[in-house]
This record gives structure tokens, C-alpha cells and sequence, in this order.
């Protein structure tokens, strides 16, 4: 019997410096205490029994991974090797990705992370405006994100990820334009495109409050994001998520796995699992100095209505949206009678279409999209 597949996540939580917005769970103050932590991580990666299991997708985040040495990222993934020595996808089959930033990398890291294992980079550029990426906290230019990218790719790496931003203060549709040149004229193969959200207690959220940064306003905000799904939709990205655009067959299978509902397993400092219908979560860090990730919290546990809502949310995060005979196939039930009177208002307001197998997004569903997944919370 075929086995189910899984994903692994491993998060890095130390950084140079954290950036403004973030609101991860991250630190610039305990780099003492890398060694400590990839040690643990390691443990709690052994208790782990997954061999009824198919690992397809490891993914290291942060954080700021690529700011460890990279003999930390070598030995997460060789004690991963030793582990799935016997998994049914192969090492070399894999995705295996992680994320890096400008200004922490050099030529030697790169080759040891290829070397390991690793085909997948993700690289935060945000904006290509100096002065937009000084005023929220990031630790380079743009200068140093192309030299970045030109080790990326001298390295031997050809699945690339470049994660922009929008919405970001002083920002303006010049800004963006002048980043879809770029990003047009690099041609990577993925692109993520994430709407600044300015969380509570975050040093960003501090200087807007102050009024020492300007918000562009939501109708700006919109007209950036509609800017960048169309030119990059006219550069062959296929937008297949949201926030992500990929070239044919570059899509992230990490991300995909978990929007259509597989399970994973989180490894290290705050990371989330999702395994058997239930959801935990790692503890973070202690003020004693201390990792503890052997106690699991449990977050969640759904029942199979649970599920159904939570596979329709994720669904319709996709752009080609819920799948209906996939959901009969995995629950018994047609969505369009199950959800009849969710759907009945979310088409009447023009956020949904129902178009042969797929429930999805309009255009207006894609720009009000919170509107319609709180229809399935």
C-alpha cells in the first residue's frame, strides 16, 4: 500500500538582526546557543517514528537560516539522510529547501548546502528601494541581494525563490515597477508575493503609530498586487496560489502538500505539526536558556467536519480553487451540497464561481478573500 506523505519543517530561529515587520519567532541576542539548539533539534528529530510515512519535502525557515554556520545546516540534513534512509522517496527526489538572506551567505556556504542536499533556495529580496528596505529593518541592498542571487546561481542552483513585498511604507507603483523589471529581467522561477500585514508589537508597528512611516492605502495597496499578478502572468508564471506565481512545474511542493491538507511534522523552536487530525505546537524559547521540545501542545483537535472546512479554506486558497471530486473522494460528500448555503452567498456577492469540477476565487473573491474563507472557520 501506497504510504502517505509527509513533510518536514525544521525552524531556524537566529537572525543578524530582526527585521521591523516580523513577528516570527526569531532572535539577534542568543547566537551562543546555536550548537546547543541544533542539537536538540536533532533529538527531537529521532523521536520522531515515521517509517508508515513518505517524506517528499523538507523545508528549513526561520529566522534566518543561511545566517548559521553551515555546518549546522550540514548535520540537520545528514542526521535527516541517515533517518529516511529507507524512505520511499528517494534523497535525491526530494524538495529540499531553505530559506536564505542577502548578506549571510558566501560562495563555500552555498557549495556545502548543495553538497547536503539541499535544490531549493528561497531568497528574501522584499523591495529592490534601498531606502524602502533600510526604513523596515532588512540588512541589505540591492546591491548585495544581486550579488546573492549571482552565488545562487554560479552554485549550481536553478529552483529559485525570490520573496517580494507590497503594500510596505513610502512604497508607490513606480517602486513596484521598477521591481518587476528586475524581477523580469532575473527570471527566476518562483516568485511569492506577500501583503504587508503590520502585526501587534512588532518595531514596525511602533513607527507607523508614531507616524514616522506612511501606509500606502488599501486601494494603492490593491493596484500594486494586480500590477504584479498581471505582469508576471504575462512573463509565463502560472499564479497558482495567492501569493505565488511559478514557472511550469516549479510550483512549491512544500506549500502545495499543505494546502491541499497532508500532514507534516514541525521541528524546533515554535513549529507547528499537523498529524493523524490533530495540530500541536513546539514551545519557544524559555528566559532560562533552555529548548524544550519534547512536550508537544496540542492545538487542535478536528473532528471530520473540522477537516471539510479546513480542506475547503485551504482550497480556495489556490487559484484553480477546491477540487469537488476530491473532496468526494476524500470525505464522501459533494461540497456543493454539503456548503450550499456558504456557497449560495458567496456567488450571489460575486466572490465565487462554481466553473465545471472547481469551487474558486472571482477576481473580487481573490481582492476580499479573508471574506470568504471566515465562511469556513
Amino acid at each position: 500500500m501506497k504510504k502517505e506523505e509527509l513533510g518536514l519543517y525544521i525552524h531556524i530561529p537566529f537572525c543578524k538582526s530582526k527585521c521591523y515587520y516580523c513577528d516570527f519567532i526569531s532572535y539577534s541576542n542568543y547566537c551562543n546557543q546555536i550548537e546547543f539548539y541544533i542539537q536538540k533539534v536533532i533529538k527531537e528529530m529521532q523521536q520522531y517514528d515515521i517509517r508508515n510515512y513518505n517524506v517528499t519535502t523538507i523545508y528549513i525557515g526561520g529566522g534566518t537560516p543561511s545566517y548559521i554556520h553551515e555546518k549546522y545546516i550540514k548535520q540537520l540534513l545528514d542526521a535527516l539522510k541517515t533517518k529516511l534512509i529507507d524512505n520511499e522517496t528517494k534523497w535525491e527526489d526530494m524538495e529540499i529547501t531553505i530559506e536564505i538572506n542577502p548578506g549571510t551567505i558566501h560562495r563555500k556556504k552555498l557549495e556545502q548546502y548543495k553538497k547536503a542536499g539541499m535544490n531549493r533556495i528561497s531568497i528574501g529580496l522584499q523591495s529592490t528601494n534601498n531606502s524602502i528596505l533600510k526604513q523596515i529593518g532588512r540588512i541589505h541592498t540591492y546591491q548585495e541581494f544581486l550579488e546573492a542571487y549571482k552565488l545562487v546561481k554560479e552554485s549550481g542552483f536553478e529552483n529559485i525563490n525570490i520573496d517580494l513585498m507590497i503594500g510596505l511604507p513610502n512604497q508607490t507603483i513606480e517602486d513596484i515597477k521598477q521591481t518587476l523589471r528586475e524581477i523580469q529581467r532575473l527570471n527566476p522561477n518562483h516568485v511569492s508575493v506577500y501583503s504587508l500585514i503590520v502585526e501587534k508589537g512588532t518595531q514596525l508597528e511602533k513607527l507607523i503609530e508614531n507616524k514616522q512611516l506612511p501606509l500606502p492605502d488599501e486601494e494603492l495597496e490593491r493596484q500594486m498586487y494586480w500590477y504584479v499578478k498581471n505582469m508576471l502572468e504575462l512573463s509565463q508564471y502560472n499564479h497558482y496560489e495567492i501569493s505565488n506565481f511559478a514557472k511550469k512545474g516549479k510550483e512549491s511542493k512544500h506549500n502545495l502538500n499543505c494546502w491541499e491538507q497532508k500532514q507534516y511534522i514541525g521541528l524546533g523552536a515554535a513549529a507547528h505539526s499537523y498529524l493523524d487530525g490533530i495540530r500541536y505546537s513546539n514551545a519557544v524559547f524559555t528566559e532560562l536558556g533552555e529548548w524544550h521540545f519534547t512536550d508537544k501542545k496540542m492545538e487542535e483537535e478536528q473532528t471530520v467536519e473540522d477537516k471539510k472546512k479546513e480542506y475547503m479554506l485551504l482550497g480556495l486558497r489556490k487559484i484553480e480553487g477546491v477540487n469537488i471530486q476530491k473532496f468526494k473522494q476524500k470525505y464522501s460528500d459533494n461540497p456543493i451540497f454539503l456548503y450550499r448555503k456558504e456557497l449560495e452567498k458567496l456567488v450571489e456577492q460575486g466572490l465565487l464561481v462554481i466553473n465545471g469540477d472547481y469551487i474558486r476565487l472571482t477576481n473580487k473573491g481573490i481582492d476580499l478573500a479573508n471574506l470568504v474563507w471566515q465562511e469556513f472557520i
